[in-house]
């Protein structure tokens, strides 16, 4: 008598219930078409977000320390003397020199037609071996058909005693105050300042 009670218990968690008064849902398999619609839904998203992250990645780059585009830190240690050659610095393309107004970047890109001018010690000035475009110490333009100066870096300079100074809007050199010593010079070449215009 236990064994067949027993066996109705497990017959009828076995089986469900088929009392036709309880609802009953139903779930179909999606047919073809509806598959393929969320294929190429999903695939079209997919695709639509990697092409906005691709964008925003252009957009607002972001450059590594020492990488053109970034910061570079310039050792005052190879800071040349006021008056002497302009120091190259060929990672970041840009020219540190060392005038008798300050210190300033300037671009090593000519405003003409993009050619590296090089500075020539012995006519004392930039010259671009292009079209003929000279260029005074400061990168201010002498004559050629270049359309202005050589274009500024932005550059922080930061003083032994911690105060800093920073180029200002028109790219003009930094001043070295009377006494202050200086412990470290940043160039933000992702910063370009506008050369001044010719004359």
């Amino acid at each position: 008598m236990a064994t067949t009670t027993q066996a109705v218990e497990r017959a009828s968690v076995a089986r469900p219930s088929t009392d036709t008064n309880e609802p009953t849902v139903r779930m179909d398999a999606p047919t073809r078409r509806e598959f393929m619609y969320y294929i190429w839904g999903a695939s079209i998203a997919l695709l639509l977000g990697q092409a906005g992250a691709g964008l925003l990645w252009f957009v607002f780059p972001r450059f590594r320390e020492g990488e053109f585009g970034g910061v570079f830190p310039f050792n005052p240690a190879d800071l040349p003397p006021v008056g002497a050659a302009p120091e190259w610095v060929a990672a970041g393309r840009f020219h540190v020199s060392n005038t008798e107004n300050g210190i300033l970047a300037l671009y090593g890109v000519c405003t003409h037609l993009g050619c590296l001018p090089k500075w020539v010690a012995s006519n004392v000035r930039f010259e671009c071996p292009c079209h003929g475009s000279k260029f005074t110490r400061d990168g201010s333009y002498i004559e050629g058909p270049a359309p202005r100066g050589l274009d500024r870096f932005s550059s922080t300079i930061v003083f032994t005693d911690g105060t800093s100074a920073v180029t200002d809007d028109t790219g003009d050199p930094i001043p070295i105050p009377e006494g202050k010593t200086v412990a470290e010079i940043r160039v933000n070449t992702g910063s370009k300042i506008t050369g001044p215009a010719n004359g």
